[in-house]
């Protein structure tokens, strides 16, 4: 069943969930979708997400596209006649789901309609991933909350007084609220730098008590790593065999290469803020404090019995001896014997 590598553990625990979103970039082809799943899985991602939808119960058929879409397609199309060529059919989501346990990913998709959403749970499918654009739409949210035990949610376009109000229809239909994730989003494809706003990650986790991650829709991959240097537990970007490719999303999407890149440079963060919090000696460096710290020693011979004065004693590596800490206390005392320069000092 989907959702065995459980939010939970990635929200609670110490793993960030990175979430791949093929979406529609398999521009309809079951064959570059299960490439998407290869690359996904190389990538070393914990899902490949993709979208599931009937074009009919999506969009009206006077639906206009968004300006993203019109640069992006090149064509004429609606956005109904867009989706309706980007619909993945049902029997193809049993093999993406069998292909992705195949390469040892787990297969993730978004029910854009109430249909979808039915179909994704009888699948087995036990998360529910919210669209931005969804999150105004009672009926859907209902029926989420009926169908599904965890959610993601998007919050793209939104303010944080929709964001409580769909996460209170969610809450009051039998989602509990430790089961919810909310990913800071702007639906702007690409987005710009200046409108990402990165710290509103932050602003909906004090509002709302949940747990927070990161939709992303820039170029590049330097903000969902910082997102996760300031505390997001789930990750989703998306990705694309060739942006060159046709089609609405490529063009804003992440190359494998990339994409692996992205991944990598997460994994290395989330170890950079896995260790206790506290400040404390690690266990790499502790080997150096020897070798970098310093001693009281001789500056010069001193005889036994000779008073210890700044003229005779100075600091040096290494720190094996007495601790310039302490040089107060050995200011003033007598030589307990002998000391040739260099030496460390003894009391």
């Amino acid at each position: 069943m989907m959702g065995n590598l459980e939010l939970g553990t990635g929200l609670k625990g110490n793993k960030i969930i990175i979430i791949a979103e093929a979406g529609v970039n398999h521009n309809g082809d079951i064959a570059k979708a299960k490439a998407l799943i290869d690359k996904g899985a190389e990538a070393g991602v914990d899902y490949v997400k993709f979208q599931t939808f009937k074009a009919g119960n999506l969009v009206t058929k006077q639906a206009e596209r968004a300006a993203y879409q019109d640069k992006n397609t090149q064509d004429n199309d609606s956005q109904y006649e867009m989706l309706k060529k980007l619909e993945l059919s049902q029997g193809v989501h049993q093999e993406l789901i069998d292909y992705c346990a195949q390469k040892g990913v787990q297969f993730l998709s978004t029910g854009f309609d109430i249909e979808s959403l039915k179909f994704l749970a009888k699948l087995g499918i036990t998360i529910a991933k919210i669209p931005s654009g969804e999150i105004t739409n009672l009926p859907y949210l209902r029926k989420v909350a009926s169908l599904f035990p965890e959610v993601i949610l998007s919050t793209g376009m939104a303010t944080i007084a929709e964001i409580k109000d769909a996460v209170k229809v969610l809450t009051d239909n039998g989602v509990h609220k430790d089961k919810i994730t909310i990913l800071h989003c702007n639906t702007e494809y690409p987005t710009p730098m200046e409108d990402v706003n990165l710290k509103a990650m932050l602003h909906i986790q004090q509002e709302l008590g949940v747990a927070v991650g990161y939709s992303d829709h820039t170029l590049g991959i330097e903000v969902p790593i910082a997102a996760v240097a300031l505390g997001a537990t789930v990750i989703e970007k998306h990705f694309t065999l060739d942006k060159t490719l046709p089609g609405p999303d490529h063009k804003a999407s992440l190359e494998p290469d990339e994409l692996k890149a992205m991944v990598n440079a997460i994994r290395n963060i989330e170890k950079a803020i896995g260790g206790s919090g506290l400040k404390e000696v690690s266990a790499s460096e502790a080997k150096n404090k020897p070798i970098a710290r310093k001693s009281i020693v001789a500056s010069k011979n001193i005889k036994k019995g000779e008073l210890l004065t700044e003229e005779n004693i100075t600091v040096k590596r290494p720190g094996t001896g007495l601790s310039p800490m302490l040089w107060d206390e050995v200011i003033g005392t007598k030589a307990i014997r002998d000391f040739e320069e260099d030496d460390l000092i003894e009391l």
